[in-house]
């Protein structure tokens, strides 16, 4: 199964690789370089069917936990000032995604969107100490049940170029299901209240809508 946001992608990229490989069929003369050349563009069209892959994971919601809101590898948790939308001190965790990951976004938890943003900005690698202020990317703030408001941010690193943010003000959302994407490499940044008990530690692999990373 893809997400929708790779669909063009997918056709564009299977109509380039059969055109190619047909070329090649009847353009190139040495078998050796006729069958690299093929083998090469099936490459790149696994490559981006694997991007776009977009597993099924149910979710039974649940007040009590946050969720991980994406794949990938745990690179930050510390605490910081948050001043966006906090002005105050949250725990922040941080999950690194390379271009081999799922990079579909999914709620971390249940409640009601309060607030959305879309930021314009850098293509800075995503685990530069400045990607989270100064990179293309969204902020979302959740008010949950039992951790009152969380903040989660999409960010774009050096390869990303169009961040996909699915959360509208005042909607109610539901933990787990599907909250957007990040095209080609990224970085999410999740602000819990201080009182928050982390589960994960760093250099920890996560999967979306499955690893739990925090408790009340």
């Amino acid at each position: 199964m893809f997400h929708k946001e790779g669909q063009k992608i997918i056709l564009f990229t299977f109509i380039i690789t059969v055109a190619l490989i047909i070329a090649a069929q009847y353009l190139i003369g040495l078998v050796w370089l006729r069958y690299a050349v093929q083998l090469l563009v099936l490459v790149v069209l696994i490559l981006i069917l694997q991007f776009f892959r977009n597993p099924k994971r149910p979710v039974t919601p649940d007040f009590d936990k946050i969720l991980a809101p994406v794949d990938g590898k745990v690179v930050v948790i510390e605490e910081v000032e948050e001043t966006e939308y906090f002005n105050e001190k949250r725990r922040q965790v941080s999950i690194f995604m390379s271009p081999l990951n799922v990079h579909v976004t999914r709620y971390a938890a249940s409640g009601t969107v309060k607030f959305s943003k879309y930021h314009p900005g850098k293509y800075l690698v995503a685990w530069h100490p400045k990607s989270s202020t100064e990179n293309e990317r969204t902020t979302v703030v959740l008010n949950t049940p039992k951790f009152g408001d969380i903040l989660y941010r999409q960010i774009a690193g050096a390869l990303a170029r169009r961040i996909v943010n699915y959360a509208k003000e005042g909607e109610n959302v539901t933990q787990g299901t599907d909250a957007g994407f990040i095209k080609f490499g990224s970085r999410v940044d999740v602000f819990l209240p201080l009182e928050s008990k982390i589960t994960v530690e760093i250099g920890q692999k996560v999967i979306g809508a499955k690893t739990t990373i925090a408790e009340v």
